[in-house]
Protein backbone atom coordinates (compact mmCIF):
# COMPACT_ATOMS: atom_id res chain seq x y z
CA UNK A 1 0.00 0.00 0.00
CA UNK A 2 1.07 3.69 -0.95
CA UNK A 3 0.13 6.92 -0.05
CA UNK A 4 0.13 9.92 -2.63
CA UNK A 5 -0.30 12.98 -0.52
CA UNK A 6 0.42 16.84 -1.80
CA UNK A 7 2.04 18.58 1.21
CA UNK A 8 2.18 22.42 0.92
CA UNK A 9 5.20 24.05 0.71
CA UNK A 10 7.59 25.03 4.23
CA UNK A 11 9.74 27.77 2.24
CA UNK A 12 11.03 26.25 -0.90
CA UNK A 13 10.27 22.57 -2.25
CA UNK A 14 13.36 21.33 -0.95
CA UNK A 15 12.78 22.77 2.20
CA UNK A 16 9.50 20.93 2.73
CA UNK A 17 11.13 17.68 1.04
CA UNK A 18 14.44 18.07 3.86
CA UNK A 19 11.15 18.44 6.25
CA UNK A 20 9.18 15.09 5.35
CA UNK A 21 12.29 13.36 4.97
CA UNK A 22 13.18 13.98 8.32
CA UNK A 23 9.79 12.91 10.59
CA UNK A 24 8.84 10.21 8.07
CA UNK A 25 12.63 8.67 7.79
CA UNK A 26 15.38 10.13 9.58
CA UNK A 27 13.25 10.79 13.46
CA UNK A 28 11.55 7.64 12.75
CA UNK A 29 11.25 4.75 10.23
CA UNK A 30 7.93 5.84 9.39
CA UNK A 31 7.54 5.60 5.60
CA UNK A 32 9.62 5.42 2.61
CA UNK A 33 9.31 8.47 1.06
CA UNK A 34 9.98 9.61 -2.67
CA UNK A 35 9.26 12.29 -5.14
CA UNK A 36 6.27 12.31 -6.98
CA UNK A 37 7.16 14.34 -10.35
CA UNK A 38 4.05 16.39 -11.60
CA UNK A 39 4.43 18.82 -14.24
CA UNK A 40 3.04 22.33 -14.45
CA UNK A 41 -0.49 21.18 -15.77
CA UNK A 42 -3.08 23.54 -17.12
CA UNK A 43 -5.12 24.52 -14.45
CA UNK A 44 -8.33 26.18 -16.21
CA UNK A 45 -11.44 27.72 -13.82
CA UNK A 46 -12.37 26.50 -10.57
CA UNK A 47 -15.25 25.39 -11.92
CA UNK A 48 -13.48 23.36 -14.52
CA UNK A 49 -11.58 22.05 -11.50
CA UNK A 50 -14.21 20.94 -9.14
CA UNK A 51 -16.34 19.60 -12.25
CA UNK A 52 -12.80 17.56 -12.62
CA UNK A 53 -12.78 16.23 -9.30
CA UNK A 54 -16.26 14.60 -8.95
CA UNK A 55 -15.52 13.16 -12.61
CA UNK A 56 -12.45 11.74 -11.30
CA UNK A 57 -13.76 9.77 -8.61
CA UNK A 58 -15.28 7.69 -11.33
CA UNK A 59 -12.82 7.38 -13.57
CA UNK A 60 -10.30 6.46 -10.89
CA UNK A 61 -12.37 3.57 -10.16
CA UNK A 62 -12.26 2.57 -13.46
CA UNK A 63 -9.37 2.54 -14.19
CA UNK A 64 -7.64 0.43 -10.94
CA UNK A 65 -10.56 -2.18 -12.29
CA UNK A 66 -9.76 -2.22 -15.20
CA UNK A 67 -5.89 -2.65 -14.02
CA UNK A 68 -6.53 -5.38 -11.31
CA UNK A 69 -8.37 -7.92 -14.17
CA UNK A 70 -5.85 -7.52 -16.32
CA UNK A 71 -3.26 -8.36 -13.53
CA UNK A 72 -5.68 -11.08 -12.42
CA UNK A 73 -5.51 -12.79 -16.08
CA UNK A 74 -1.55 -12.66 -15.99
CA UNK A 75 -1.85 -14.52 -12.99
CA UNK A 76 -4.97 -17.23 -14.16
CA UNK A 77 -2.31 -17.62 -17.42
CA UNK A 78 0.07 -18.50 -14.95
CA UNK A 79 2.09 -15.09 -15.56
CA UNK A 80 2.33 -11.92 -14.10
CA UNK A 81 4.43 -13.14 -10.72
CA UNK A 82 6.55 -10.11 -9.75
CA UNK A 83 8.89 -10.90 -12.35
CA UNK A 84 6.67 -10.79 -15.12
CA UNK A 85 4.27 -7.45 -14.13
CA UNK A 86 6.11 -4.68 -15.82
CA UNK A 87 5.37 -1.04 -16.29
CA UNK A 88 7.69 0.62 -19.03
CA UNK A 89 10.15 -2.54 -17.77
CA UNK A 90 10.34 -1.95 -14.50
CA UNK A 91 8.01 -3.40 -11.52
CA UNK A 92 5.18 -1.06 -10.57
CA UNK A 93 6.47 -0.02 -7.26
CA UNK A 94 9.32 0.97 -9.15
CA UNK A 95 7.67 2.73 -11.72
CA UNK A 96 5.47 4.73 -9.27
CA UNK A 97 8.72 5.42 -7.27
CA UNK A 98 10.60 6.95 -10.30
CA UNK A 99 7.14 8.40 -11.91
CA UNK A 100 7.72 11.07 -14.88
CA UNK A 101 4.64 12.47 -16.94
CA UNK A 102 4.95 11.70 -20.38
CA UNK A 103 4.46 14.30 -22.36
CA UNK A 104 4.71 13.23 -25.83
CA UNK A 105 1.55 11.14 -25.03
CA UNK A 106 -0.41 13.71 -22.76
CA UNK A 107 0.92 17.17 -23.28
CA UNK A 108 0.83 19.13 -19.92
CA UNK A 109 -0.53 22.12 -21.45
CA UNK A 110 -3.98 20.38 -22.91
CA UNK A 111 -6.83 20.70 -21.14
CA UNK A 112 -7.04 18.49 -18.04
CA UNK A 113 -10.45 16.86 -19.37
CA UNK A 114 -8.84 16.57 -22.50
CA UNK A 115 -6.51 14.94 -21.16
CA UNK A 116 -8.19 12.76 -18.90
CA UNK A 117 -10.70 11.84 -21.84
CA UNK A 118 -7.95 10.48 -23.77
CA UNK A 119 -6.94 8.44 -20.92
CA UNK A 120 -10.29 6.95 -20.33
CA UNK A 121 -10.16 6.20 -23.75
CA UNK A 122 -7.25 4.19 -23.94
CA UNK A 123 -8.38 2.15 -20.88
CA UNK A 124 -11.74 1.65 -21.96
CA UNK A 125 -10.48 -0.23 -25.68
CA UNK A 126 -7.89 -2.61 -22.84
CA UNK A 127 -10.94 -3.39 -21.35
CA UNK A 128 -12.68 -4.36 -24.67
CA UNK A 129 -10.15 -6.21 -26.09
CA UNK A 130 -9.73 -7.91 -22.97
CA UNK A 131 -13.07 -9.14 -22.97
CA UNK A 132 -12.38 -10.13 -26.92
CA UNK A 133 -9.54 -12.21 -26.16
CA UNK A 134 -10.46 -14.06 -22.90
CA UNK A 135 -13.85 -14.93 -24.48
CA UNK A 136 -11.86 -16.36 -27.50
CA UNK A 137 -9.46 -17.98 -25.41
CA UNK A 138 -12.23 -19.51 -22.91
CA UNK A 139 -13.83 -20.72 -25.99
CA UNK A 140 -11.05 -23.04 -27.09
CA UNK A 141 -10.26 -23.53 -23.70
CA UNK A 142 -13.56 -25.00 -22.88
CA UNK A 143 -13.21 -27.15 -26.48
CA UNK A 144 -10.11 -28.74 -25.47
CA UNK A 145 -11.08 -29.25 -21.81
CA UNK A 146 -13.76 -31.71 -23.65
CA UNK A 147 -11.50 -32.87 -25.53
CA UNK A 148 -9.25 -34.02 -22.45
CA UNK A 149 -12.11 -35.62 -20.73
CA UNK A 150 -12.65 -37.16 -23.61
CA UNK A 151 -9.19 -38.66 -23.43
CA UNK A 152 -8.64 -39.09 -19.95
CA UNK A 153 -11.87 -39.44 -18.22
CA UNK A 154 -13.37 -42.89 -17.03
CA UNK A 155 -15.05 -45.06 -19.84
CA UNK A 156 -17.90 -43.64 -19.69
CA UNK A 157 -16.70 -40.60 -21.63
CA UNK A 158 -13.65 -41.90 -22.74
CA UNK A 159 -13.04 -42.05 -26.30
CA UNK A 160 -12.74 -45.57 -27.21
CA UNK A 161 -10.53 -45.24 -30.31
CA UNK A 162 -7.20 -46.30 -28.75
CA UNK A 163 -8.84 -48.67 -26.65
CA UNK A 164 -10.07 -51.08 -29.14
CA UNK A 165 -8.54 -53.04 -31.22
CA UNK A 166 -9.87 -54.56 -34.58
CA UNK A 167 -9.32 -57.77 -33.70
CA UNK A 168 -12.04 -57.27 -30.90
CA UNK A 169 -14.40 -56.34 -33.44
CA UNK A 170 -16.57 -59.21 -34.68
CA UNK A 171 -19.12 -57.80 -38.35
CA UNK A 172 -20.63 -59.39 -40.31
CA UNK A 173 -23.64 -59.57 -42.89
CA UNK A 174 -25.61 -60.53 -39.46
CA UNK A 175 -23.52 -60.06 -36.40
CA UNK A 176 -22.44 -57.19 -35.17
CA UNK A 177 -19.96 -55.96 -31.58
CA UNK A 178 -21.31 -53.92 -28.82
CA UNK A 179 -19.31 -52.37 -26.24
CA UNK A 180 -20.68 -52.24 -22.74
CA UNK A 181 -19.50 -50.11 -19.94
CA UNK A 182 -20.14 -51.70 -16.72
CA UNK A 183 -19.69 -50.73 -13.09
CA UNK A 184 -17.14 -52.69 -11.28
CA UNK A 185 -19.37 -53.65 -8.51
CA UNK A 186 -21.64 -55.02 -11.49
CA UNK A 187 -19.28 -56.93 -13.16
CA UNK A 188 -20.53 -60.33 -11.45
CA UNK A 189 -23.74 -59.72 -12.94
CA UNK A 190 -22.58 -58.80 -16.31
CA UNK A 191 -20.63 -62.30 -16.62
CA UNK A 192 -23.58 -64.01 -15.67
CA UNK A 193 -26.36 -62.73 -16.87
CA UNK A 194 -25.65 -60.68 -20.25
CA UNK A 195 -26.84 -63.76 -22.54
CA UNK A 196 -29.81 -63.37 -21.12
CA UNK A 197 -30.34 -59.35 -21.78
CA UNK A 198 -31.44 -60.21 -25.19
CA UNK A 199 -32.40 -63.04 -27.75
CA UNK A 200 -29.39 -64.32 -30.42
CA UNK A 201 -26.94 -63.06 -28.11
CA UNK A 202 -23.59 -64.78 -28.92
CA UNK A 203 -22.56 -67.06 -26.25
CA UNK A 204 -19.18 -66.50 -24.57
CA UNK A 205 -18.75 -63.99 -26.35
CA UNK A 206 -18.40 -61.29 -23.56
CA UNK A 207 -14.68 -60.15 -23.41
CA UNK A 208 -12.74 -57.99 -20.78
CA UNK A 209 -11.30 -54.68 -23.06
CA UNK A 210 -10.30 -52.87 -20.02
CA UNK A 211 -11.40 -51.42 -17.01
CA UNK A 212 -10.63 -48.27 -14.75
CA UNK A 213 -11.38 -47.01 -11.09
CA UNK A 214 -15.12 -47.38 -11.96
CA UNK A 215 -15.29 -49.45 -14.66
CA UNK A 216 -15.54 -52.09 -16.68
CA UNK A 217 -15.29 -52.43 -20.69
CA UNK A 218 -16.75 -55.31 -21.88
CA UNK A 219 -16.89 -56.40 -25.83
CA UNK A 220 -20.22 -58.65 -26.72
CA UNK A 221 -21.48 -60.15 -30.47
CA UNK A 222 -24.98 -60.73 -30.68
CA UNK A 223 -27.11 -60.25 -34.09
CA UNK A 224 -27.73 -57.02 -35.82
CA UNK A 225 -31.38 -57.53 -35.55
CA UNK A 226 -31.59 -57.52 -31.59
CA UNK A 227 -29.38 -54.36 -31.00
CA UNK A 228 -32.46 -52.22 -29.84
CA UNK A 229 -33.58 -54.47 -27.38
CA UNK A 230 -30.00 -55.35 -26.03
CA UNK A 231 -29.28 -51.56 -25.76
CA UNK A 232 -32.79 -50.93 -23.56
CA UNK A 233 -31.83 -54.07 -21.38
CA UNK A 234 -28.52 -52.32 -20.41
CA UNK A 235 -30.19 -49.17 -20.05
CA UNK A 236 -32.61 -50.93 -17.38
CA UNK A 237 -29.73 -52.80 -15.93
CA UNK A 238 -27.36 -49.82 -15.18
CA UNK A 239 -25.11 -50.65 -18.09
CA UNK A 240 -24.01 -47.73 -20.61
CA UNK A 241 -23.71 -48.89 -24.14
CA UNK A 242 -20.78 -47.07 -25.80
CA UNK A 243 -20.34 -46.14 -29.59
CA UNK A 244 -17.38 -46.68 -31.64
CA UNK A 245 -16.90 -46.94 -35.61
CA UNK A 246 -14.22 -48.90 -37.31
CA UNK A 247 -13.82 -45.58 -39.63
CA UNK A 248 -9.84 -44.77 -39.96
CA UNK A 249 -11.15 -41.88 -42.35
CA UNK A 250 -13.25 -40.43 -40.06
CA UNK A 251 -10.54 -41.36 -36.78
CA UNK A 252 -8.49 -39.43 -39.02
CA UNK A 253 -10.07 -36.47 -39.61
CA UNK A 254 -11.16 -36.39 -35.46
CA UNK A 255 -7.14 -36.87 -34.63
CA UNK A 256 -6.14 -33.82 -37.36
CA UNK A 257 -8.88 -32.33 -35.92
CA UNK A 258 -7.63 -32.50 -32.27
CA UNK A 259 -4.35 -31.68 -33.08
CA UNK A 260 -5.92 -28.59 -34.66
CA UNK A 261 -7.76 -27.64 -31.56
CA UNK A 262 -4.83 -28.07 -29.15
CA UNK A 263 -2.50 -25.87 -31.30
CA UNK A 264 -4.76 -23.00 -31.73
CA UNK A 265 -5.38 -23.22 -27.95
CA UNK A 266 -1.93 -23.26 -27.16
CA UNK A 267 -1.52 -20.14 -29.61
CA UNK A 268 -4.52 -18.50 -28.47
CA UNK A 269 -2.92 -18.63 -24.60
CA UNK A 270 0.69 -17.59 -25.97
CA UNK A 271 -0.88 -14.53 -27.49
CA UNK A 272 -3.40 -13.66 -24.24
CA UNK A 273 0.00 -13.65 -22.05
CA UNK A 274 2.10 -11.70 -24.37
CA UNK A 275 -1.14 -9.15 -24.67
CA UNK A 276 -2.11 -9.18 -20.76
CA UNK A 277 1.54 -8.62 -20.27
CA UNK A 278 1.71 -5.12 -22.72
CA UNK A 279 -1.40 -4.28 -21.49
CA UNK A 280 -0.65 -4.17 -18.07
CA UNK A 281 2.03 -1.92 -18.46
CA UNK A 282 -0.28 0.82 -20.25
CA UNK A 283 -3.18 0.41 -17.92
CA UNK A 284 -1.19 0.99 -14.70
CA UNK A 285 0.70 4.08 -16.47
CA UNK A 286 -2.51 5.34 -17.09
CA UNK A 287 -3.84 5.13 -14.05
CA UNK A 288 -1.11 6.91 -12.27
CA UNK A 289 -1.46 9.43 -14.75
CA UNK A 290 -4.82 9.95 -13.65
CA UNK A 291 -3.47 9.87 -9.82
CA UNK A 292 -1.03 12.45 -10.70
CA UNK A 293 -4.20 14.76 -12.34
CA UNK A 294 -6.48 13.70 -9.07
CA UNK A 295 -3.46 14.94 -6.41
CA UNK A 296 -2.73 18.04 -8.65
CA UNK A 297 -6.30 18.76 -9.10
CA UNK A 298 -6.89 18.25 -5.62
CA UNK A 299 -4.01 20.10 -4.79
CA UNK A 300 -5.07 23.51 -6.27
CA UNK A 301 -8.62 22.64 -4.45
CA UNK A 302 -7.25 22.66 -1.36
CA UNK A 303 -4.18 25.12 -1.32
CA UNK A 304 -5.06 27.63 -4.27
CA UNK A 305 -3.25 29.54 -6.37
CA UNK A 306 -0.28 29.55 -7.67
CA UNK A 307 0.33 25.60 -7.00
CA UNK A 308 2.41 25.83 -3.97
CA UNK A 309 2.66 22.43 -2.77
CA UNK A 310 5.21 19.34 -2.37
CA UNK A 311 3.63 15.58 -4.34
CA UNK A 312 5.98 12.56 -2.96
CA UNK A 313 4.86 9.18 -2.72
CA UNK A 314 4.84 7.24 0.57
CA UNK A 315 4.76 3.84 1.81
CA UNK A 316 4.17 3.55 5.28
CA UNK A 317 5.35 1.50 8.10
CA UNK A 318 1.82 -0.35 8.62
CA UNK A 319 2.79 -0.55 12.33
CA UNK A 320 3.25 3.15 12.80
CA UNK A 321 0.33 4.37 10.50
CA UNK A 322 -1.32 6.32 13.34
CA UNK A 323 2.30 8.16 14.55
CA UNK A 324 2.96 9.00 10.98
CA UNK A 325 -0.91 10.40 10.68
CA UNK A 326 -0.35 12.19 13.44
CA UNK A 327 3.42 13.35 12.71
CA UNK A 328 2.83 14.57 8.83
CA UNK A 329 -0.35 16.65 10.55
CA UNK A 330 1.47 19.02 13.05
CA UNK A 331 4.25 19.54 10.63
CA UNK A 332 2.18 20.13 7.56
CA UNK A 333 -1.32 21.03 9.27
CA UNK A 334 -1.36 24.89 8.64
CA UNK A 335 -1.56 25.04 4.99
CA UNK A 336 -5.62 25.52 4.74
CA UNK A 337 -9.14 24.19 5.34
CA UNK A 338 -9.31 20.14 5.99
CA UNK A 339 -9.12 17.91 2.53
CA UNK A 340 -11.01 15.06 3.41
CA UNK A 341 -9.69 12.08 1.89
CA UNK A 342 -10.20 8.92 1.58
CA UNK A 343 -8.74 5.66 2.59
CA UNK A 344 -10.70 3.07 1.09
CA UNK A 345 -10.08 3.79 -2.59
CA UNK A 346 -6.99 4.83 -4.76
CA UNK A 347 -7.23 7.96 -5.69
CA UNK A 348 -9.68 9.49 -3.03
CA UNK A 349 -12.97 10.45 -3.03
CA UNK A 350 -13.81 14.14 -1.65
CA UNK A 351 -16.54 13.93 1.39
CA UNK A 352 -16.01 10.02 2.67
CA UNK A 353 -13.17 8.75 4.89
CA UNK A 354 -11.08 9.80 7.21
CA UNK A 355 -9.84 13.53 7.08
CA UNK A 356 -6.58 15.17 6.78
CA UNK A 357 -5.04 18.81 6.97
CA UNK A 358 -3.02 17.60 3.68
CA UNK A 359 -4.59 16.34 0.46
CA UNK A 360 -3.64 12.35 1.00
CA UNK A 361 -4.84 9.14 -0.90
CA UNK A 362 -4.13 5.48 -1.19
CA UNK A 363 -2.94 3.58 -4.05
CA UNK A 364 -2.85 -0.45 -3.42
CA UNK A 365 -1.28 -1.95 -6.40
CA UNK A 366 -1.30 -5.52 -4.95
Amino acid sequence: MHWLVSLPLAGSKEDTWSSLQQLATYNAPLAECHKFNIPELRVGTLNSLMELSDDLVKVNSMLESVVNKIRRQMFDLSVGGDEEARVEGMPPETYMERFAWDEAKYPPRRPLKDTVSAITDIVAELEDSLKVRVSEYNQLKGQLGALNRKRAGNLAVRDLTSLVDKDDVISTENLTTLFVVVPKTSKGDWNGGYERLSDYVVPRSSKLITEDGDYALFRVALFRRVCDSFKAACRTAGYQVREWEDDEEKQAAEQESNATLETSAADRKKRLEQWSVTAYGEAFSAWIHVCAIRLFVESILRYGLPPRFLAALLKPNQKTVPKLRKALAATFGGGGGMFEGDEKAAGGIPGEGDMFPYVSFTVAID
